[in-house]
């Protein structure tokens, strides 16, 4: 089969690209439009580090086909940071030291910017729920959850 046309609004910006029909949407931002900030783990949906905000709900972007994105709006976690200033989650990872090798970090990120946008004041069992599809290696969780709770705090705060 050829290649499909389609559009995308990746980060605020339209792409219209054309790409086989078969193209996971995790190598259509990694290899197409050069977002190597989405990384591919598991490519079986189990990992989360692929995680992206499609139509601002968090999926994993190794699940989907990019024909399936065709005319829809993405985030990655390169659009999370906005005119020069970090996203309240992207400061609280830094704040509260919540990475360690960072392979998981981006997933982690957008998941919980989708989870704090519907619940922006969650209890730690709340978050840890919320993250429970993201897969770490390294961390032990504590510090991302601590990094979790100070984004609630501030995005509550209006800052």
């Amino acid at each position: 089969m050829g290649s499909q046309k389609i559009s995308l609004k990746v980060n605020g910006m339209d792409h219209e690209l054309m790409v086989e029909p078969r193209l996971l949407l995790v190598h259509c931002l990694r290899d197409v439009l050069r977002l190597t900030g989405t990384h591919i783990g598991c490519e079986t949906s189990h990992c989360g580090a692929c995680t992206v905000h499609l139509d601002g709900k968090a999926v994993k972007s190794c699940s989907l086909f990019a024909v399936q994105a065709d005319g829809r709006e993405i985030t990655t976690v390169e659009g999370l940071e906005q005119d020069g200033k970090l996203h309240p989650v992207q400061e609280g990872f830094w704040q509260e030291h919540g990475l360690q090798c960072g392979f998981c970090t981006p997933g982690m990120m957008m998941t919980a910017t989708a989870f704090l946008k519907e619940h922006p004041n969650p209890t730690e069992d709340e978050i840890r729920v919320a993250i429970s599809g993201n897969l770490c290696r390294c961390t032990g969780y504590m510090n991302i959850v601590k990094s979790i709770q100070y984004a609630a705090a501030k995005m509550r705060q209006g800052e």
